[in-house]
């Protein structure tokens, strides 16, 4: 859990069965914490139960089954109550559920219709709530279902016993998880011992899973699980879109598939932002993203190398940096050589020193003094935590000499920008300041778990509405609506019509007047990488609706064009 801790910080839990816990003892336990300081403080906890029950056959946490999770909020709320692991409890060991996992779901209102229907009556509209219900229901069904097989040739005690060891998750995970709409790994256990982890057919959200005679362990990424198990990368197995990785009460493996698999679009800004850098794919994918961008910035300074100091916006974007820098190595090379081949015969040896000393100039300009990163912190405190992030590093500019280049791994909502970088850079007095992305322009909102819900806070989106007349936002609104009424089949991203007549750098150029503070002394101007760039630098991580509207569901089509609603009529009522 501490190394996937750059997957969330607002929260953590941790659930745990028993198997060997007789009646009158608990069997399924669970320990849950808000803050940034949530899994040192759930573990005290544990370990502080542990150490009152010495008895080992007593003791809390002491189990067979352990599931962990690392709260990020994707919709606002907060509190304990929407920490994860989720528990339903039951008498029956093979009744009892706990749940947790790393989705968001696009169409919790037909889940909801669907349990009211079925005479259910749900009290919270929260998809992890909801899909705990909607599990559990079916998990009751089917032990019932079994308990009348078995009841007939065994009592009632044997009959449970049976349950426990024979029960298969798949079943109940074949009849739930067809309707759900969204980006998911979700996984659970039972207190009987049953433990699954489904992955979406569109392989949105992503997991790895190592087995061997001992243990099975399944995590959201890579590395993790290389780094805690000390085992190397070709033994991490990805679980696929649509499969199960299932382990019953006998502690056997399986892999079962749920659901056709579809369109392959695993999350290509999970794949930037969120993993950890030190996996061997995505640490080579984040340099080409460095790399891809440096015609853009080298354009932007004019082609001057020379004047020119090249740094990072730590900590995530270092590796881009590195894949940049590289990039600039490599064109400079080739200048040094075309420079070396002009000159006469026999070389001047001091032209030929000149040109042999010419360097990339990188320095750490930017140095971060908080640990949070203020696009995971809550809405709440981003602005405030935005003014205290950075420092810079004096004297390795010249003022009004060189040109500064900084670059990001990405620019969602510009708010560390408007509120703490350019300011801060801009006391160094470069002659030009240039903030880069390694990511291109975010342009749509996301629906399926990373908290870009709220059109209407997208930098890109803003530059764009505010380079379109307002009758042409009203045409599109139409046309969302009318499509709301419709309910087609086939739904169309109407957003998309927004960007159609706009260039990438009409956008740029409206997001650098929108985030430079007045009175910023040099010229800011603000790079991204084309939305093409991607297929390139991260070939199997398709899903790049962020740039480029093309949801994988239906769910996605119609929660876009709900957003683009929403923000219409907010920000332009009558």
């Amino acid at each position: 859990m501490e190394k996937q801790h750059n997957r969330g910080q607002e929260g953590a839990g941790l659930a745990c069965v028993k198997l060997s816990a007789p009646a009158g003892e608990e069997f399924m336990f669970r320990e849950r914490a808000e803050g940034s300081n949530a899994i040192t403080e759930i573990f005290a906890s544990v370990y502080r139960q542990i150490g009152d029950n010495p008895d080992i056959g007593y003791s809390p946490f002491l189990g067979e089954c352990y599931m962990g999770h690392l709260r990020y909020s994707t919709t606002g709320r907060s509190g304990i109550s929407n920490v994860h692991p989720f528990l339903r409890r039951s008498n029956y060991r093979a009744n009892t559920l706990s749940l947790c996992g790393n989705f968001n779901l696009t169409n919790i209102d037909e889940i909801f219709c669907t349990l009211a229907d079925e005479g259910q009556h749900p009290r919270r509209k929260a998809d992890t709530a909801l899909l705990l219900e909607q599990l559990g229901h079916a998990l009751d069904c089917e032990t019932a279902a079994m308990r009348s097989r078995y009841g007939e040739a065994a009592g009632e005690l044997e009959s449970v016993h049976r349950i426990e060891e024979e029960i298969r998750f798949e079943n109940i995970l074949r009849k739930c998880a067809p309707m759900w709409d969204g980006g998911f790994v979700i996984c659970g256990m039972s207190g009987s011992g049953e433990m699954f982890a489904v992955r979406d057919p569109w392989g949105i959200r992503g997991a790895h899973y190592f087995i061997d005679d001992e243990i099975f362990v399944l995590a959201s990424e890579r590395p993790v699980i290389q780094t805690v198990m000390n085992v190397d990368a070709l033994q991490v197995e990805e679980l696929q879109p649509g499969e199960a990785l299932l382990v019953g009460r006998n502690g056997e493996p399986r892999i079962s598939r749920i659901m056709e698999p579809q369109r392959r679009s695993a999350c290509v800004f999970e794949r930037i932002y969120f993993s950890r850098g030190s996996d061997k794919d995505i640490y080579r994918e984040r340099k080409a993203l460095g790399a891809a961008v440096v015609p853009q910035v080298l354009e932007s300074v004019g082609h001057d190398m020379d004047n020119t100091v090249f740094s990072f916006i730590p900590n995530t974007a270092e590796v881009a940096f590195i894949g940049m820098v590289e990039e600039l190595n490599r064109r400079l090379d080739k200048e040094k050589l075309a420079a070396l081949e002009s000159l006469p015969v026999p070389y001047d040896a001091e032209k030929a020193s000149m040109i042999m000393g010419r360097r990339v100039r990188s320095e750490k300009v930017a140095i971060k003094d908080i640990k949070l990163r203020t696009f995971i912190a809550e809405s709440s405190g981003r602005n405030n935590l935005a003014n205290h992030v950075y420092d810079v590093t004096y004297g390795v500019v010249r003022p009004g000499v060189d040109n500064l280049v900084v670059i990001d791994d990405s620019i969602v909502r510009g708010t560390t920008l408007r509120e703490s970088i350019i300011s801060i850079l801009a006391r160094l007095k470069p002659a030009k300041l240039v903030i880069v992305s390694s990511a291109p322009q975010i342009r749509y909102p996301d629906f399926y778990g990373i908290d870009m819900s709220d059109m209407g806070e997208l930098a890109a989106f803003r530059a764009a509405v505010a380079l379109t007349p307002r009758s042409r936002l009203e045409e599109i609104c139409r046309k969302c609506e009318e499509q709301e009424r419709v309910m087609p089949v086939q739904y169309v991203n109407y957003v998309s019509e927004l960007y159609d007549a706009l260039t990438p750098e009409d956008i740029s150029a409206e997001i650098v007047r929108m985030l430079t503070p007045p009175g910023t002394e040099p010229e800011v101007d603000i790079v991204f990488p084309p939305a093409r760039s991607l297929r390139d630098s991260v070939p199997n991580h398709t899903g790049d609706w962020y740039f480029t509207g093309d949801y994988p569901t239906r769910g996605g089509m119609i929660c876009v064009n709900r957003a683009f609603i929403r923000y219409y009529r907010n920000e332009y009522p009558g």
